[in-house]
């Protein structure tokens, strides 16, 4: 794949957010980042960016992953979302949307983000 990946990772934990943003960079995905709605939202809404993928989390302060998520698909109707939940059974994602559980492994979540980006390699 000669075009880079871009995923927006929405993580209030800056740990969590860190270790994600170190494991997507290893697995070769560019990666941008952010600590809250707020900031994601001006990168979303910045056409510059490329973004393939957002990753966040479901609870966020200010406006949750589920907000966050419709909002972004406003502004880029086609986007895939992956949300992070430690509490994933229970979450009803709307169409074209994910799950993963926290915790997660490396493969766990190298796995579901080929999945969302119909990359099989």
């Amino acid at each position: 794949m000669s075009v880079t990946t871009t995923i927006l990772v929405v993580e209030d934990d800056a740990i969590v957010r860190m270790l994600i943003v170190d494991v997507l960079e290893e697995l070769a995905f560019k990666v941008l980042a952010a600590e809250g709605s707020t900031d994601a939202l001006i990168l979303l809404e910045n056409q510059a960016n490329t973004i393939d993928l957002l990753m966040t989390d479901v609870g966020l302060p200010e406006m949750d992953g589920k907000e966050l998520a419709m909002r972004a698909r406003e502004l880029r109707p086609n986007l895939p979302v992956l949300f992070a939940s430690g509490y994933a059974a229970s979450i009803e994602v709307p169409d074209g949307m994910s799950v993963i559980g926290k915790p997660f492994s490396i493969d766990q979540l190298r796995d579901k983000v080929k999945s969302l980006l119909g990359d099989a390699s």
